[in-house]
Order: structure tokens, then C-alpha cells, then sequence
């Protein structure tokens, strides 16, 4: 239905300064409670659709819609306050901070901080490891445990949607694994997530919707166990089909 639309990407260009387009008339949506993969090669324009969703960059031209309402042109904080979150690649937690303080520079948007413990018990709940290393220095988290700081700190507001940005990048196989499962936690609680994967197949294995990009455009999209079962897509762009046992 249109109205569990959260966020639109509508026949978007854009590219960075005076050089060539990146994104060539891009279109994505994502639904409430829905996980949308973003796959494809090197250079195809998956993370510039982060930042063009974020306000990071701005499009030349198309509109972004985020709950209805055209925010093209809008920057990151706005678009935050909007209720769309960013958890950018790499890990961005301060390790020098506890947990609970990372947790709460995220609420800093919030126009009424009186939310801000209720909003801290929500993320506790949808991750319980947080509340249980709350007191503790980020630094000396796992590198899977701060990317599940990163998330709460991204849903500290309560977003519609989240954009998340290669989250499994430097992650061994488990912790890859939980990482995964923590996206899975998100759309359970009804968040819209946009999500750029290194693993692709992986990705479209918890996904609900895959879109293959290819060079700045949506070369296929469609229910995501239905592109991993596509032969040819599998070989041009996932990297052939798995061995069989």
C-alpha cells in the first residue's frame, strides 16, 4: 500500500561536484517494517543512494519523499528530525565514552529531552546487550558489539526509517551473523531499513526486497529470495551460485 511508504527515491540524478553522474534516474522505496538490500559492484552507486536518502548529498535532479512529505534538498539534520537515521560505514562509537553516553548524543535531536529515558529503555529493550554494558566503555566493546551501539544510538529517536551502510565491514563470520540479526530486530519493531551490504548474498538472505544496482541505475528489483534464485543475476553480480553438498 502507498500509505506504508516511508521513504521514496523517485528517477534520481546525482553525482559529486562538476564530474559525471553517479546516480542515473534511480528510483527505491522502502515500507514500514520492510528491509531493502541495495546490491552490486563496486562503483554502482550504492552508498551514493545513502547519502543522496540522508541529505548528504544533494540530487540534481528527482525528489525524495520521507512519510509523504517532499524533503529533496534537505539536510541530514532535518531529514534526523524527520525521523530518518543514519549509521554511517565503519564503526563511529566513542570509545572513549561509556555506552550510555554514546546512547545519548543520539537523542540530541530530540525537541523534548523528557523523552530521552523512555527512549533509553525502548533501545534496551531491542538490545538487551546495551542495557547489560551500559555503565561500560564503548572502546571496550567487540567490534560487533559497538556496531549494536551504533543501531541503538540510531533508533534513540525513534526513526521510520534507517539507513545503514556496509554494517558488517570488518566483521568476522558470528559476528556478521548477529549483526544480521539485530537488522531483523529493527523491522520487527517496525522500521523501514535501507540497507547497503558488502555480503550481498547474506544480505538478500534476511532481506525482504533486493534492488541490483548497475551502473547508477536499478537493474533488477524484486522479492529478494527471487533474485538469489535468478541464475543469471546470481552470476553476475552475487558471485555465482553457492556449492551444493
Amino acid at each position: 500500500m502507498a500509505s506504508d511508504i516511508v521513504l521514496e527515491l523517485d528517477d534520481i540524478q546525482a553525482g559529486y561536484g562538476k564530474a559525471a553522474l553517479v546516480l542515473r534516474g534511480l528510483s527505491v522505496q522502502v515500507r514500514r517494517g520492510e528491509v531493502v538490500c541495495l546490491v552490486g559492484p563496486n562503483g554502482a552507486g550504492k552508498s551514493t543512494v545513502l547519502k543522496v536518502a540522508s541529505g548528504m548529498l544533494k540530487p540534481r535532479e528527482g525528489t525524495i519523499t520521507l512519510n509523504g512529505k517532499d524533503v529533496t534538498g534537505q539536510g541530514p539534520q532535518q531529514l534526523l528530525r524527520g525521523g530518518l537515521s543514519h549509521v554511517l560505514q565503519g564503526h563511529s562509537v566513542f570509545k572513549e565514552m561509556t555506552v550510555e553516553e554514546n546512547i545519548m548524543l543520539g537523542g540530541y535531536s530530540l525537541k523534548d529531552q523528557s523523552v530521552l529515558p523512555e527512549r533509553c529503555a525502548y533501545v534496551k529493550e531491542v538490545f538487551p546487550l546495551v542495557g547489560e554494558r551500559w555503565n561500560d566503555t564503548a572502546g571496550l566493546l567487540s567490534g560487533g558489539q559497538q556496531k549494536q551501539v551504533e543501531f541503538a544510538r540510531a533508533l534513540v529517536i525513534r526513526p521510520d526509517v534507517v539507513l545503514l551502510d556496509e554494517p558488517s565491514m570488518g566483521l568476522d563470520p558470528k559476528r556478521v551473523t548477529t549483526i544480521f540479526e539485530q537488522v531483523d530486530v529493527m523491522r520487527k519493531a517496525g522500521v523501514a531499513v535501507l540497507l547497503v551490504e558488502q555480503n550481498a548474498r547474506r544480505a538478500l538472505e534476511m532481506a525482504d526486497i533486493g534492488c541490483v544496482l548497475d551502473l547508477g541505475k536499478v537493474f533488477a528489483t524484486g522479492p529478494a529470495r527471487e533474485l538469489l534464485a535468478d541464475p543469471k543475476l546470481s552470476d553476475l553480480y552475487l558471485g555465482g551460485r553457492p556449492a551444493t553438498t
